[in-house]
């Protein structure tokens, strides 16, 4: 049965070998609660022995996008595994959630064992710096639904908080809006970003035009950074107000979703400089100011509300756990 299977296209036994790879790297994710064991029909989490007394459950689920195709390209697999986790726990941390677990889905034409462990080791990798546990995921070979070399990716996280913790919590006017840098686009506006290096011409084994010393495909998958234990510590204090993560839509659309309607948020325009890679990106697109903010992150991975009485310790912390962060506005009537 197997061999007609494997006629078909499914080589169940590859998927075997393929797990027992992996199960050292979930292992390497054990956290309090979990012990990161692969092999069940589904994942266990403890939160008794994670040290919650009341707890809120925050779920979050996302994807890496197109720019999986630039890693298709060029064959660097293990950013987008660190890409699909930072998205997850930078959602859930928006809510104040601690992100406690985590499971992937990768799905694939043709199981290739060397790319799929690549980037279940970026996956790994991305759950140990998030603190998160890897406890489960699904490998799916599915003959003909992808491109030959093709494979996407889905990741779920469940985090937790207090109940008495939950952001956002009120703001108010004069509140002090801090942006913490980005790694690059993270894992936005790529199939722009594609449109814009075809049409310039490039091959992504070229210098990025934007940082020489790197090539334009590795430059381009730098992977998201996350924000979790850099923020968290801070958004568990009384004087953060909320976490804003800045995916699509920019910091026009992402920041107002923790405010209420009687508030707006106040950018400060020489605060808001364009990087290198943005740069890049707006001449070579020949792209408006609206465009860009709709679209990138420009240069602004997240930003913290904070009350104005603790805005220099926000930064101080920020700093201390090696984020570039700023003050870019304030908060004010709408």
């Amino acid at each position: 049965m197997s061999d007609a299977y494997k006629k078909a296209g499914v080589d169940i036994d590859a998927g075997e070998r393929l797990v027992s790879a992996i199960a050292p790297l979930a292992r390497a994710t054990a956290r309090a609660g979990a012990d990161a064991a692969l092999g069940g029909f589904g994942g266990v989490f403890d939160l008794k022995a994670a040290g919650y007394r009341d707890p809120l459950l925050v779920s979050g689920t996302d994807g890496v996008g197109t720019k999986l195709k630039i890693a298709f390209a060029t064959g660097i697999h293990h950013t987008v595994g660190v890409d699909l986790v930072a998205m997850c726990v930078n959602d859930v941390l928006a809510q104040g959630a601690e992100p406690l677990f985590f499971l992937d889905y990768f799905a694939t034409g043709r199981l290739d064992e060397g790319v799929a462990a690549k980037v279940i080791e970026g996956i790994a990798a991305g759950c140990a710096e998030a603190g998160c546990a890897l406890i489960g995921g699904e490998t799916a070979e599915m003959p003909g639904m992808y491109a030959e070399g093709e494979y996407d990716l889905a990741g779920f996280c469940v985090g937790a908080v207090e109940r008495e913790a939950l952001l956002p919590r009120p703001a108010a006017p004069g509140d002090v809006l801090i942006g913490v840098a980005s790694s690059g686009p993270h894992s936005n506006g790529y199939s722009l970003i594609r449109k814009i290096v075809a049409e310039a011409g490039l091959s992504w084994d070229a210098p990025a035009p934007f940082e020489p010393d790197r090539t334009l495909g590795a430059a381009l998958l730098a992977p998201t950074r996350i924000y979790v234990k850099s923020a968290l510590p801070i958004l568990r204090r009384h004087d953060a107000r909320g976490f804003a993560h800045i995916t699509g839509g920019g910091l026009v659309e992402n920041v107002p979703r923790v405010l209420d309607e009687t508030l707006r948020a106040r950018f400060d325009e020489a605060s808001l400089a364009l990087p290198p890679v943005f740069e890049w990106l707006r001449e070579a697109g020949r792209l408006s100011t609206e465009e860009m903010r709709r679209t990138f992150n420009c240069g602004i991975g997240a930003v913290l509300v904070i009350a104005p009485d603790g805005a220099d310790a926000a930064l101080a912390a920020l700093a201390a756990a090696g984020e570039r962060a700023r003050v870019v506005g304030a908060v004010e009537k709408a």
